[in-house]
């Protein structure tokens, strides 16, 4: 009974390392099955089910997690690649921008931000901004800032209450995604940097469409700053005053500025809970 026990192991451990090399990470989150259909027979899983509460009415749910992670189980065992950094932190309400806004970079950040009011309409969200806006690090223009603008009305159409938290840098438009987050939620880090400019246009073509362009560029400029001014508490006139030339702020400027509330200067001081993403696998 003990070699036969021995073999049945060693076989196991076999087919699961077989699996495990066999699986395409490209095609993980295409070909997914619930949990539940899997090894519903599995007296580890009817075992781990009893033990964390889940009835027959949770199919649903068991079947998202193997869909978000893009893993399966096989026999009671997890089979599939790990979760990737920016699922660990979408599942802990992490929202981080790190790149200038392009469209694609938008509709990433928009989605995420409705997810998480789909998820819990009640926690909070924590975004965290370290970028050039809508301008690249060169200063030249990087994509519209309408980009800024869809991600502003996001954050306050849906419910949950974004936290802001500036790391690195916020300029130009990103600033003004800064300064919107909740009111008394909205933080920097010591050696970050924030700065308010005027928007770039590299307008091409006929006399006529230069100057539509011109029109909608300080159409955009005066939206831009007028967030700047109701979030901050300035009046409209200051910031397009300051905004006139390029203006940095130190953190401590910022809070002054009233684009920010506070300088996180420990990370107890924030409200964040322990990640527990690979707890709930």
């Amino acid at each position: 009974v003990t070699l036969i026990s021995d073999k049945l192991e060693l076989y196991h451990s076999y087919y699961r390392e077989y699996i495990l090399n066999k699986i395409n990470l490209d095609m993980a989150f295409t070909d997914i099955k619930s949990i539940y259909s899997i090894s519903s027979k599995s007296k580890n899983f009817i075992k781990w089910r009893k033990q964390n509460g889940y009835g027959a009415g949770k199919k649903s749910i068991i079947s998202v997690k193997a869909m978000q992670t893009g893993a399966q189980n096989y026999d009671g065992v997890r089979i599939g690649p790990p979760p990737d950094l920016p699922s660990l932190l979408l599942h802990n309400r992490i929202v981080y921008l790190g790149m200038p806004l392009v469209p694609a970079v938008t509709e990433l950040i928009v989605a995420e931000f409705l997810y998480l009011q789909y998820e819990n309409s009640e926690k909070p969200v924590f975004m965290y901004l370290n970028s050039t806006g809508t301008s690249n690090p060169d200063g030249t223009s990087a994509g519209f800032e309408t980009e800024a603008f869809a991600i502003a009305d996001t954050m306050n159409y849906i419910k949950p209450p974004v936290h802001t938290i500036c790391v690195g840098q916020a300029f130009g438009t990103c600033a003004m995604l800064l300064s919107s987050g909740e009111p008394t939620y909205r933080s920097a880090l010591p050696n970050a940097t924030i700065m308010i400019h005027q928007p770039t246009s590299r307008a091409k073509g006929q006399a006529s469409d230069i100057a539509i362009k011109a029109r909608e560029v300080l159409y955009n400029r005066k939206q831009c700053f007028e967030i700047i001014a109701e979030t901050s508490g300035q009046s409209l006139q200051k910031v397009m005053k300051d905004a006139s030339r390029t203006k940095y702020l130190s953190p401590q400027e910022a809070v002054e500025y009233g684009i920010i509330d506070k300088i996180l200067e420990n990370p107890k001081n924030t409200s964040l809970d322990n990640p527990n993403f690979l707890a709930s696998l």
